[in-house]
């Protein structure tokens, strides 16, 4: 039985996707290759190679892809790899990992392992980033023909359209404390969007969640918001609060969705914990 199994989402690169299978074979000709063909599949294929006792479980995609396999993983002894294919792809940016996918190959083959914290929202799984409320929205509301069409300024479309709005009221309950805003974000590393770091304090293996809470959502507020970080100063501004704590519970009295590493996970209430570790392929 080989040792690597990589699991592929064909649409990952759009016009390049009827290529991905055979530029897999030709770089990794070792590896058991499980293609997707629609959501949830990256987990059960993930799962199932995991009983099968493949020592290491690849996702060639981005990263909804990547946390489809991290679900599947959760709990089990095998180790992810990633082969980054996405736009974003924080968790690569994150961990030093190379778009070249014959280096990240080889990087996944040399078996350099290390455990990292695997965070819950109540059952579901993730590794990199969760949003509550308004970066939520801009995922829910974007759709598949304006990402595919408009790529990155899609989601600066929809997002300039939900500021505009009253945004929700949310009640973040952590380490004994109750905090309010209309925009909370928890984080394992420390990056949001693969560029801007927003969690500066953050350890991807400390056992804590980086909480931070943006009290408005308005066009000047999130401006304002924005250049803190691209300074650097965020953290201490007026109106937003960051902390770490190892389990917060949000809750709102309205429906705010959220997302985990890029994708819809649900509404409020969720609970965050650090659930345990993983296992994952680094340089």
């Amino acid at each position: 039985m080989p040792e690597h199994v990589i699991i592929f989402n064909p649409n990952a690169r759009s016009e390049k996707s009827r290529d991905l299978a055979e530029t897999l074979r030709e770089i990794a000709p070792e590896a058991e290759l499980r293609m997707t063909t629609g959501p949830g599949d990256a987990r059960r294929l993930a799962a199932e190679a995991a009983r099968e006792g493949f020592r290491v479980v690849a996702a060639a995609g981005g990263d909804g892809t990547v946390n489809e396999v991290v679900n599947g993983l959760a709990g089990t002894a095998s180790a992810l790899g990633v082969l980054p294919l996405g736009t974003m792809n924080v968790f690569a940016k994150e961990h030093g990992l190379t778009h070249r996918l014959d280096e990240a190959w080889a990087n996944i083959r040399a078996g350099n392992v290390r455990e990292i914290d695997l965070l819950a929202a109540n059952g579901t799984y993730f590794i990199q980033l969760a949003g509550v409320g308004f970066d939520a929205q801009v995922v829910k509301e974007t759709t598949w023909e304006s990402k595919k069409n408009l790529g990155p300024l899609s989601y600066l479309i929809r997002a300039a359209q939900i500021a505009a709005r009253r945004p929700p009221k949310i009640t973040v309950e952590a380490g004994g404390r109750i905090s309010e805003g209309s925009f909370v974000l928890i984080g394992n590393g420390r990056y949001y969007g693969s560029k801007l770091v927003l969690f500066p304090k953050a350890r991807v293996d400390d056992g804590m969640l980086d909480v931070l809470i943006f009290r408005n959502t308005g066009y000047l507020d999130l401006a304002k918001y924005l250049a803190g970080v691209l300074m650097g100063r965020h953290t201490g501004m007026g109106g937003v609060e960051y902390f770490q704590v190892a389990e917060a519970t949000v809750r709102s009295e309205q429906e705010v969705p959220v997302e985990v590493d890029g994708e819809l996970s649900g509404v409020l209430p969720v609970t965050f914990r650090v659930a345990g570790k993983l296992r994952v392929c680094v340089p």
